[in-house]
């Protein structure tokens, strides 16, 4: 099967054949803090739909240093340090930023903002794509792989 998608870095390698789940343009505090970007553009693939062809080459943190019990972890590599993706504890996904993972963001194109809040006195977005205060009102968490 061909790889449709793929990033990494020179020692570990990730790809999927299925297009995501999701993909948004995250405006989350947590997002801001971990890539130092203003906004995130994050795709999320089905946990068995990503493929990490070296998973022992992974370092892991928690992705949200405020709640380090939570079910995302921040996968970089070991050897080069490069972010490869967030990996989610519960197995319902794998999530990539494109800009940062090796991936081709235009072959992912964001379709929305997600966890915008007014109250923090940004401009609210206005691309044309829709504005939401979390993920898509029709989004549904897959069940764990």
């Amino acid at each position: 099967m061909s790889q449709k998608y793929a990033g990494g870095c020179d020692h570990i390698h990730t790809h999927s054949s299925n297009d995501p789940i999701d993909n948004h343009i995250c405006h989350c505090s947590v997002c801001k803090r971990v890539t130092g970007q203003e906004t995130t553009h994050v795709v999320f693939f089905n946990h068995r739909d990503l493929t990490v062809d070296n998973l022992d080459g992974l370092n892991r943190q928690p992705f949200n240093d405020q709640n380090p019990d939570g079910p995302l972890e921040l996968c970089t590599c070991a050897t080069c340090g490069t972010p490869i993706m967030l990996d989610d504890k519960q197995r319902r996904i794998r999530a990539i930023v494109p800009n940062l993972m090796g991936y081709d963001p235009e072959s992912l194109p964001a379709t929305y903002h997600a966890f915008f809040d007014e109250s923090k006195g940004e401009s609210r977005p206005d691309d044309g794509r829709p504005v939401y205060e979390g993920l898509r009102p029709d989004f549904v968490w897959p069940p764990a792989a």
